[in-house]
């Protein structure tokens, strides 16, 4: 008899939490505690910010899932836009007094 997907513990649930726990709190370590340059701390924050959106992106919104072509597409436009939406609000944040 076949196991029904719907009953199995979710591991991948709880490893991408945990992951994004811990991203966060490294984040927040290197952001507090830490006495690198602040243009080193942010991009270490932009580095670690982009680990998690990946590991939500594989753990939580099943990105592995659903037809090839159509999710590169959508996975590369959202990137940009990600990109260019945390480049402008930095830009912004610092040049902009």
């Amino acid at each position: 008899m076949k196991q029904n997907d719907n009953h199995k513990f979710p591991w991948s649930h709880i490893v991408g939490f945990v992951l994004s726990i811990a991203l966060t709190f490294l984040a927040i370590g290197v952001a507090l505690y830490t006495d690198l340059s602040m243009t080193a701390i942010v991009i270490i924050i932009f580095l670690f910010a982009f680990l998690q959106a990946a590991v939500q992106l594989f753990m939580f919104m099943h990105i592995k899932e659903g037809d090839g072509s159509w999710q590169v597409l959508k996975m590369a436009s959202a990137a940009f836009i990600a990109i260019v939406i945390a480049y402008g609000s930095y830009w912004v944040m610092t040049n902009m007094h």
